[in-house]
């Protein structure tokens, strides 16, 4: 069967092996996406899974309806028709995903916001190095700071092109995710996240500059406020230097200088 859009189907069993090991899936609620042609499918509920799983393309949902039509009926599958970026995700408890690259970015983004006990997820490895960087250093960024504030992240290991039909063009990795409270106080996730997407929108600016992206959203006033609460250490930083208290302490000041404190 041929793979829709620019999804790539896994192939290699020892990986899918791997990947039920990493998650520890029996007796779990586990929420797939895009489960393709079933392979890791199968392998979750052999594993003791019961499974949700969300497919965009109609002729694979036909193919996995025929293919489960026993675990169907007996519950231990639900399938569901969907973009798995937009449509609504059911209860769940742990994550498995082989993910087609075009949608790494929102899945991980709404997963954060999800409540779950884990996540195993296959990313291009460019994508995933970027998560995994360390906060504070050269190679972190929007993606690196927003999932680390909320996870741990683990990388377990890489793929080759050839475990996959057809072999996509980049190695790919898979990466346990594990979320934890945020280690500083954060007074509103929503300013948080949009004070790390204002200040990488503008990495090669220091925060004080960067900073003024945000005057269309809080207001001069307020963006002043918070430039002159900071210390200098900060506001001469580039965002890529900045630790995750500093992050906090900058969303917070802007939540507390445009009145969004609660």
């Amino acid at each position: 069967m041929k793979a829709p859009r620019d999804q790539h189907f896994l192939v290699d069993q020892r990986a899918i092996d791997r990947i039920i090991e990493c998650a520890g899936v029996d007796g779990k609620s586990v929420l797939e996406i895009g489960p393709g042609e079933g392979v890791l499918t199968r392998a979750l509920l052999d594993a003791g899974a019961t499974v949700s799983a969300i497919e965009v393309d109609r002729t694979l949902i036909a193919h996995l309806t025929d293919r489960f039509v026993d675990e169907i009926r007996s519950g231990f599958l639900t399938l569901i028709e969907g973009d798995a970026a937009r449509c609504p995700f059911p209860p769940f408890e742990v994550m498995v995903a082989n993910l087609p690259y075009s949608i790494s970015s929102p899945i991980t983004f709404r997963l954060l916001d999800t409540d779950f006990s884990s996540a195993v997820l296959m990313y291009q490895r460019e994508f995933a190095a970027r998560m995994a960087a360390p906060v504070g250093t050269s190679g972190c960024g929007r993606l690196s700071v927003m999932v680390q504030t909320y996870a741990l992240v683990e990388e377990c290991f890489t793929l080759s092109p050839f475990s996959f039909n057809p072999p996509p063009a980049v190695d790919s990795m898979v990466v346990r995710i594990r979320p934890y409270g945020p280690i500083f106080p954060i007074t509103d996730r929503s300013v948080y996240a949009a004070v790390v997407r204002i200040l990488f929108s503008q990495r090669r600016k220091t925060v004080r500059n960067g900073l003024k992206g945000g005057i269309g959203i809080y207001g001069k006033p307020a963006i002043a406020g918070v430039i002159e609460a900071l210390p200098e250490e900060i506001l001469g930083a580039r965002p890529q230097t900045l630790y995750l208290e500093d992050y906090a302490t900058i969303a917070n000041l802007v939540s507390e200088r445009s009145g969004l404190s609660t």
